[in-house]
């Protein structure tokens, strides 16, 4: 028996080690990954340039903690400065962090401009930001909320798209608004760029900060570096995880110093977060992500993937019922339970995550090509005939 904690359903499968986009398991078999660690694996697995950069950090030095500057956090968070709206970063080891970084730099924002009561922050149904209890409350999802007490207080949340309602719900209180451009564990609901745009005009108008989660649609996985770019607009605070570490964990929020600049000594830290190791890695990932034509690439498989999809529904009307998403993050609604398919291409070889609303997500390595997508696309046939 495991000693384990029973919160995960995990498949009775396991992995010795990958390769690019194939990841091969303890007995021997081979697997086309299209779920990358739910968006972690941005350059698939054991990319020779990163192995070789974690390599030589960890025959230098690994953690010293933030008492003392740490020079690859500081390169780091330059060129993430460099390529983004922001001033300044802070550094975590995971995506729930980051966004309760974010969450409590907003509410130290209007504290520093003398109004501690603006410390609410509107959300969307559909919503996840992590599994810390200021995350699920944000999130608003009552299955991530049930046994664990009162629901952290200062999140209102409206229906997912819905303008008016934001509006309706903007008081006095109000200090931000959150979410992510493209939703992803509730199914892929990618947000309109006229949407994102109103939110923004809406923000300004009030005073209010926009807060975008970019955890699992951020770092180049829509074919730009940041998904907030296809609507032209800017936020003022947003988080990072995923895609930034290439699976090491590491984790960012990201702020303009307007408001980043309220977290002074004292008001928030953590013990692992921008070390030398995650940082060196975090270098190696940005490295590769820069290079020419990398994110062109993206946009490119992008589509191709949009387009595969489409023609299997195609193909399938009564088993693919919508195809959804943006770049290589794409999602297909299914007419059977999301997790009995995901099993059946899992007999395939096919590894792919499951989401809410009956839906499959496809969110393979940044680095996967057409011959991927297109032996990916004939194993879920097979799977779909069988």
């Amino acid at each position: 028996m495991s000693a384990l904690y029973k919160n995960y359903q995990r498949a009775d499968l396991s992995f010795e080690r990958g390769e690019g986009v194939r990841l091969f398991s303890s007995d021997g078999g081979e697997y086309l990954d299209f779920a990358a660690g739910i968006a972690v694996n941005a350059l698939g697995h054991a990319d020779p340039y990163v192995v070789r950069a974690l390599k030589e950090q960890a025959e230098k030095l690994w953690h010293v903690s933030n008492i003392f500057s740490i020079p690859e956090a500081e390169k780091l968070a330059q060129r993430l400065v460099d390529s983004s709206f922001a001033d300044m970063v802070f550094f975590t080891n995971s995506g729930a962090e980051a966004i309760e970084c974010a969450i409590k730099t907003a509410r130290r924002y209007f504290y520093d401009q003398g109004q501690p009561d603006r410390y609410e922050i509107i959300t969307f149904t559909g919503a996840f930001h992590g599994r810390t209890l200021g995350t699920i409350a944000a999130g608003g999802n009552e299955a991530y909320l049930t046994g664990f007490g009162p629901k952290a207080g200062g999140f209102p949340q409206v229906p997912a798209g819905d303008l008016d309602a934001v509006k309706a719900a903007i008081n006095d209180k109000t200090a931000a608004i959150l979410l992510e451009p493209i939703q992803g564990e509730s199914g892929i609901n990618v947000f309109s760029t006229d949407f994102l745009r109103a939110l923004r005009t809406l923000c300004d108008e009030h005073g209010i900060l926009l807060i975008l989660d970019e955890i699992q649609c951020g770092y180049g996985r829509t074919g730009k570096m940041f998904a907030y770019e296809w609507a032209g607009i800017e936020p003022d605070v947003m988080a990072l995880a995923k895609g930034i570490g290439g699976g090491f964990p590491l984790g960012a929020c990201l702020a303009t110093e307007k408001v980043g600049a309220s977290m002074v000594p004292g008001t928030h830290g953590s013990t692992y977060g921008g070390n030398p190791m995650a940082c060196a890695v975090g270098n190696a990932v940005l490295d590769r992500i820069s290079e020419d034509g990398f994110l062109d690439h993206v946009e490119e498989m992008g589509k191709y993937l949009s387009w595969s999809l489409q023609q299997l529904a195609q193909k399938f009307p009564n088993e693919v019922l919508e195809v959804r998403g943006k770049g290589l993050m794409a999602g297909i609604k299914v007419n059977q339970p999301a997790g009995e398919l995901v099993a059946k291409l899992r007999d395939q070889h096919l590894l792919v995550a499951g989401a809410g609303d009956n839906v499959i997500r496809f969110l393979p390595p940044l680095i996967v090509e057409k011959q991927d997508i297109d032996e990916a696309i004939n194993r879920m046939e097979k799977a779909f005939s069988a």
